[in-house]
């Protein structure tokens, strides 16, 4: 296979289907025995050993004996194709194996060994399965360059199955429905807004039936699995989302029995957008930034080992050095920094040092020059070839600011009174006074923040939300200069004593609803926040 071997030994891209799950597609897409299908023509654009396929072929027999048409002509409509050869021949042998028990042989136009994203495809009724799991690294370059000129939706750093979605899309005859089971990232993160897009525009979106907390595969894989299920007509602006913990509710086909909600597939940015639904708490909301905060992320310096470290202090010029936080410094509930300092290779007024006047620095920088030089930073500037991505601005250090590692297990959220700078690996929040800062940290360690969180942005192992720039950009949280002084009290001493429960029941609609009658028009906060980027 071109894509490589997982560390399990097996395939990238191969990640076969539990037949209670096939089944269930089938019958969500309407291939069911119980209709004529002597004329639909169905594709399986990666078929892998058959799971879809015998499936399939098993509805189409069953149909042909109900609707008295020839199973052997009808098997033409079958059109499965399988980039591995090796998997190809096995597919073969299942599939004759199975024709023999319905008297019948398998047709040349049965399964096409190639890659589907390249093949002439013909039009069709259905297109369902398991399109391949293989992540942007590991697609070859030249099969990268292709898909990027086939496919408009194949960008940035695209998982390979959104290009299968396009194609899937495109051979769809009008009215034709497509079902994958795949990851579900593409709903949210950026490589798959492209999708979004095309399918808000020219499609149907039906049904989202999020499986993540099930086991639909044959193996475990980490694969956050979703299927989804898009007709080819444009009526259906709102889609159902269903959430299922068990495959076997699948079997109920009751889904008044799962949490439930509507996406809006005619906002390609964000399907699972917080939205305003006219409720009386939300003339109460508004974004971190509209009330005064500056959301930020930390430093980039494009080569750590040589900008940061604990054993500056005899080496440079100490008033170069700035005490830098990362997110290995805030673990275990726990903010204990590691002694680590950043040389800053700026002046107060954004330009480059002198190293001449910092002979100190001077020297450890030409020591590394070496490496230096070779950063894209660097090549790009080569006279300033000792700067760091970002530039550093030293008063950001000794400002208040709540630190919010990107992937974090903590419970907990920390502020920082003004004593570190923020690494890369950190976003942070900053403005207004230390007492705002607080009250906000504590709203964002409620029930009603994380829900939002959690449907604008994918979560990571355990639950737990990513602490995302362009996510925190968007929640909508209480207004903090409309909270009763009381009440932002009572929630400060819950965030302090770390009483999560009492802060999820002091940040609900009905107690937002309670908040000051008249909201201030103009917040009394500081307008003039300098940019720190």
């Amino acid at each position: 296979m071109i894509y490589g071997n997982r560390s399990n030994g097996n395939q990238h891209g191969l990640v076969l289907t539990k037949p209670l799950v096939v089944e269930f597609m089938l019958d969500r897409i309407g291939y069911v025995s119980t209709s004529d299908l002597s004329s639909k023509i169905i594709v399986e654009p990666a078929a892998g050993d058959g799971a879809f396929a015998i499936k399939i072929i098993e509805r189409l027999h069953a149909s042909s004996k109900i609707f008295a048409f020839s199973f052997q002509e009808a098997l033409s409509n079958i059109r499965l194709y399988e980039l591995d050869s090796m998997m190809s021949e096995l597919l073969s042998e299942r599939i004759s194996l199975k024709l023999v028990e319905f008297s019948a042989t398998l047709p040349k136009t049965l399964i096409h060994t190639c890659d589907f994203l390249l093949a002439e495809a013909v039009p069709c009724d259905f297109v369902v399965g398991n399109p391949p799991y293989v992540r942007h690294e590991n697609i070859p370059e030249k099969e990268k360059q292709t898909y990027r000129k086939i496919f408009r939706t194949f960008t940035h750093r695209s998982d390979l199955y959104i290009a299968f979605y396009e194609k899937s899309l495109r051979v769809l005859n009008k009215g034709g429905v497509l079902s994958f089971i795949c990851s579900n990232r593409w709903l949210k993160n950026q490589y798959g807004q492209n999708l979004r897009e095309l399918i808000g525009l020219h499609y149907g979106l039906e049904e989202v039936i999020d499986l993540e907390g099930a086991n639909p595969f044959e193996e475990d894989v980490l694969a956050y699995p979703a299927i989804t299920t898009i007709r080819k007509s444009f009526n259906n602006p709102k889609a159902d989302y269903y959430c299922v913990r068990d495959i076997a509710e699948l079997k109920k086909l009751d889904f008044t029995i799962f949490p439930s909600r509507k996406l809006n597939v005619r906002f390609p940015k964000n399907w699972f957008a917080y939205t305003i639904n006219g409720d009386k708490h939300e003339k109460f909301l508004d974004s971190i930034e509209n009330q005064g905060f500056r959301i930020g992320i930390g430093v980039a310096t494009g080569c750590d080992k040589v900008f940061i470290s604990i054993d500056f202090k005899e080496i440079v010029e100490n008033e170069l050095l700035i005490p830098i936080i990362a997110s290995r410094d805030l673990t275990n509930n726990k903010l204990e920094w590691s002694g680590q300092y950043i040389l800053n290779p700026f002046e107060e007024n954004g330009e480059l040092i002198d190293l001449e006047k910092y002979p100190k620095a001077g020297n450890y920088f030409n020591s590394h020059k070496d490496i230096l030089t070779m950063r894209h930073v660097a090549l790009r500037n080569p006279n300033k070839w000792y700067k760091t991505i970002d530039r550093i601005n030293p008063s950001l250090t000794k400002m208040p600011k709540i630190l919010l590692p990107d992937i974090s297990g903590n419970i907990h959220l920390f502020i920082d009174r003004g004593n570190y700078y923020p690494h890369h690996n950190l976003y942070y929040i900053t403005g207004r006074s230390y007492k705002k800062l607080l009250l906000l940290a504590a709203i964002l360690m409620s029930g009603f923040v994380k829900d939002q969180l959690l449907e604008l942005g994918n979560k990571m192992n355990g639950g737990y939300p990513r602490w995302q720039s362009q996510n925190l950009k968007k929640l909508r949280v209480p207004i903090i200069d409309a909270i009763p002084e009381n009440s932002a009290k009572e929630i400060i001493r819950a965030y302090q004593s770390m009483d999560y429960q009492k802060i999820d029941i002091l940040i609900t609609p009905s107690e937002i609803s309670n908040y000051e009658t008249t909201v201030p028009e103009a917040l009394l906060f500081e307008p003039d926040i300098p940019d720190y980027e």
